[in-house]
């Protein structure tokens, strides 16, 4: 094989290689963050460990995106929960539009470093919402502060959790089935 050729073919596999990179670095972003809770990235899980005699103040946010024609916002702004237990929280979210809209909420935790330890077990953000002309809608989070924060170095002293989600438009609801 000529000098040429091998040249050609390793650019070639090199071309390949980043472009297969480009089309997995978004899963692989995802999952990178989900994994370590970077960026405020909760956790989902399926139920809470168990109470502890330790408590932190969780804080809702809500916001909408301008194009989204929604009122969105918590029940409650702020609760003070048990480390370990299950909680629930409600949002209402009221289309006030004269058109049936889907929306998608995007969510973070902020400390960054709490991301890791708030974990989901419901989420309404976990699906597309659609509603109807001036329908209004509540939807609940069911969640808890895993205990091992209470272990980690740079976040056992975090006093209050903030949970923020942001509301979308989606230009084409998913499909029903």
């Amino acid at each position: 094989m000529t000098g040429k050729l091998r040249t050609a073919m390793l650019a070639a596999i090199g071309v390949c290689g980043m472009t297969g990179l480009g089309y997995a670095s978004v899963p692989l972003y995802r999952l990178f963050c989900q994994a370590t809770g970077l960026n405020g990235t909760t956790q989902r899980g399926l139920a809470a460990p168990g109470a502890t005699n330790r408590q932190v103040q969780v804080d809702f946010d809500s916001n909408v995106a301008p194009k989204l024609p929604w009122k969105f916002q918590p029940v409650q702004r702020s609760e003070t929960v048990t480390i370990g237990a299950r909680n629930m929280a409600f949002f209402t979210a009221t289309n006030t539009s004269d058109r049936t809209i889907t929306g998608s909420a995007t969510f973070n935790v902020s400390p960054a470093q709490a991301g890791l330890y708030f974990t989901k077990i419901q989420c309404f953000c976990f699906n597309q919402q659609t509603l109807k002309p001036g329908e209004t809608v509540r939807m609940p989070v069911i969640f808890f502060v895993d205990p091992k924060i209470l272990k980690d170095p740079d976040a056992r002293d975090v006093s209050t959790i903030t949970l923020s989600y942001t509301f979308y438009p989606v230009d084409s609801p998913a499909p029903k089935g």
